[in-house]
């Protein structure tokens, strides 16, 4: 059963996206795939677009420009270091755009992007590869209905189109 009320936090919504960077090179679709199913109010996707959403409903089309800061953030390192490759399993299927998560030596976690793999060497950079990107997206929301309990406390969707444990 569809919920036709208005976006808001708490509520699972479903869309199909369309997205592009500043030159309109295609980035992601979901264009003949499932929507996208995501948590209202749970920064599972871009605080930008997100935003843009509250308040839609069902049916709605909209084309929201994200700057970086409401998207993955400003580009922040120093550009991407080499690794060696025997640092990583060699049964491991690494490729570009990959994201993989290493440990401080306090054993705190954070996320690393690969950007190239070669025979010796991964080429790691720890901004996002959309940082300091301008997110162009076309929406058209499919669905919204309201979140069970299990939803809200994990913080995301569950069935299908969303997460499954």
């Amino acid at each position: 059963m569809t919920d036709h009320s208005s976006i808001a936090d708490g509520l699972v919504v479903s869309i199909h996206y369309t997205l592009r960077d500043d030159t309109g090179e295609l980035l992601d679709t979901s264009s003949g795939d499932e929507p996208l199913v995501y948590l209202h109010g749970a920064e599972n996707i871009v605080p930008g677009l997100e935003r843009a959403l509250d308040g839609h409903t069902v049916g709605d089309r909209l084309t929201v420009e994200v700057a970086p800061a409401d998207g993955y953030g400003e580009a922040t390192s120093k550009g991407p270091q080499a690794v060696p490759r025997d640092q990583f399993p060699a049964d491991a299927d690494l490729f570009a755009g990959m994201q993989i998560y290493a440990e401080t030596e306090s054993g705190d976690g954070f996320p690393l992007w690969i950007v190239e793999v070669s025979d010796d060497q991964v080429m790691l950079d720890s901004d996002h590869p959309l940082a300091g990107a301008t997110l162009h997206f076309e929406v058209e929301v499919t669905e919204i209905r309201p979140a069970t309990a299990e939803e809200i406390a994990h913080g995301h969707p569950h069935g299908p189109g969303g997460h499954h444990h």
